[in-house]
């Protein structure tokens, strides 16, 4: 098990962010857990969560000009990775990037526009929390584009690896598959619900059953594999 991984799924459980249960998704689905970045509410948390993104990113070897973050969840978490980046040593692969982000609506007065921060060049890295249906990574990339730039890859916290949902019906790939595959776009993780999974299992085999989560072993592993890719 990638242990990096594994240290993020434990980090969301302790924030809060990561919840077990019976979830409606937007797609309809009954899920058993849930996983809401919003809940990365303080300054330690999204030091913490910008390290793991940094290093998932590094490690990719995904090279970019520049970071996006889509309105509203992605401003912070492209203002912070771009912070973490800097703090990074050269020789460890850190580097100064610009960053900028949209608004839900364009302002009509000062500065005006949609867009905010350094203007779009270049290779851009959208970095967002979760990617359930792609429909905003599609709506990311077209305003890059619009800008001049290239849509490059995209950093995602965390990967549910489960069909998409189109017209109110399954397809056989994932919102990040589609992405991949259709959009040509690098897509990279901090983990995936196979890390989740791994985690919950070997508290299970480690007889650890701290907020029960042993419990959640079945469920999960049965929604992999009803929906999973």
């Amino acid at each position: 098990m990638n242990t990096d991984s594994q240290a993020f799924v434990k980090f969301a459980l302790d924030s809060g962010v990561l919840k077990f249960g019976d979830y409606k998704l937007k797609s309809g689905r009954m899920s058993p857990y849930f996983f809401n970045a919003g809940l990365f509410d303080d300054g330690a948390k999204m030091l913490m969560l910008a390290q793991f993104y940094a290093a998932s990113i590094l490690k990719s070897g995904i090279e970019f000009d520049m970071i996006f973050g889509p309105a509203y969840k992605g401003i912070p978490l492209a203002a912070t990775v771009a912070v973490e980046l800097a703090r990074i040593k050269k020789e460890d692969g850190g580097k100064n990037v610009p960053f900028a982000y949209n608004r839900k609506e364009a302002k009509d007065h000062g500065e005006g526009g949609s867009l905010v921060g350094s203007p779009l060049k270049g290779r851009v890295l959208i970095i967002d929390d979760v990617m359930s249906a792609g429909t905003a990574a599609k709506e990311s990339i077209a305003l890059i584009k619009a800008a001049g730039a290239v849509p490059h890859a995209i950093a995602i916290a965390l990967d549910r690896q489960e069909r998409g949902v189109e017209n109110g019906m399954e397809v056989d790939y994932s919102a990040v598959q589609y992405v991949q595959r259709e959009l040509g776009l690098a897509v990279c993780h901090v983990a995936t619900l196979t890390d989740l999974l791994g985690y919950l299992q070997s508290q299970a085999e480690q007889g650890l059953t701290a907020n029960d989560l042993a419990k959640y072993v079945p469920a999960v592993q049965a929604y992999r594999e009803r929906y999973g890719v």
